[in-house]
């Protein structure tokens, strides 16, 4: 099953302006961005278990600082939601009251809608009794608005690559021929528009989180970047898989298991800190390496893998 929510969380991490930018550009344009950003994780599941809303998930809440400067720092509450759910426009107002109760400063919530039904946008929540109503709106975006996977296609924005990966994910389930297809196509654009080495990293990761393949067209799409990179003399993510696979031939060989997470990680951060990599060196345990390689393949930094120590 696909991981659309671990996959949005991350490109919420990575591309927060750019997916402000396509999304919300309202919004973007109205932030400092020279100042920077907080993402506050930890607050929002302080507040999400205040709640008491059982499993609902909210996606990122994060702070920044408007241009005009007069009301200080500002919070951004981006809720992400795959499927629809008749419990969104509760749960919206349930947080933005919750969030502006805590932190008290001025906040707004986004909702980026990311499911197949163009007919579903839920923008607002009412309640009313005896004549007392209260009713709270927020800005939503629809996947379904951007016109489909070519149209997505054409926009210089690392998000529009994200959101072209979800809408084929969701066109070829069971299809799995067609998803290899669709992949091919995205990976091999990741160099035909000129990006850069991490860029081609950091949207692959996502791509790959987005479309996972059966274990034997998995070999097959490999095998075809393996040419593909080769032919444009762009080693990026080979050179990382080329890892992978020595990782399956060295059942039993720890120390080689040990370089070889060791290397990944030079390859995608170029520095290792010596305490990382002495406490890679002490793991012996096999199946902990084996978790522990992929994971420097995949991992988005230097601090993620390190809480899999």
């Amino acid at each position: 099953m696909t991981d659309y929510d671990g996959a949005w969380k991350e490109t919420l991490e990575t591309y927060l302006q750019p997916f402000l930018e396509l999304c919300f550009p309202f919004v973007a344009a109205d932030i400092d961005w020279s100042v920077g950003f907080e993402f506050l994780d930890k607050e929002l599941q302080e507040v999400v278990r205040d709640a008491d809303l059982g499993k609902q998930r909210v996606d990122k809440l994060v702070k920044v600082r408007r241009l005009n400067g007069a009301e200080g720092w500002v919070l951004a509450h981006v809720e992400i939601q795959s499927q629809p759910d008749e419990g969104l426009p509760r749960r919206c107002y349930q947080y933005h009251h919750r969030l502006v109760d805590r932190f008290g400063i001025p906040t707004a919530t986004l909702a980026f809608l990311a499911d197949e039904s163009p007919q579903w946008r839920p923008s607002a929540y009412e309640e009313e009794m005896w004549g007392c109503r209260m009713r709270f709106e927020y800005p939503v975006c629809k996947l379904t608005d951007f016109g489909g996977i070519e149209a997505l296609e054409k926009l210089d924005n690392p998000v529009a690559v994200v959101m072209a990966a979800h809408l084929a994910a969701q066109q070829t389930r069971a299809q799995d021929g067609l998803r290899l297809t669709r992949k091919s196509e995205l990976v091999r654009q990741l160099y035909e528009r000129g990006r850069t080495r991490q860029e081609v990293l950091d949207l692959f990761r996502l791509i790959d989180w987005l479309l996972v393949l059966p274990e034997g067209l998995e070999v097959a799409f490999r095998r075809d970047l393996v040419e593909y990179e080769s032919k444009k003399s762009m080693p990026y993510i080979t050179s990382i898989e080329r890892l992978g696979r020595q990782e399956g031939r060295q059942e039993g060989r720890q120390e080689a298991r040990q370089q070889d997470i060791i290397e990944a990680l030079e390859i995608r951060f170029e520095r290792v800190p010596d305490g990382l990599r002495e406490a890679v060196e002490h793991v012996n345990d096999t199946e902990k390496l084996h978790v522990l390689l992929r994971t420097a393949i995949r991992c988005p930094d230097i601090e993620s893998f390190s809480k899999e120590l």
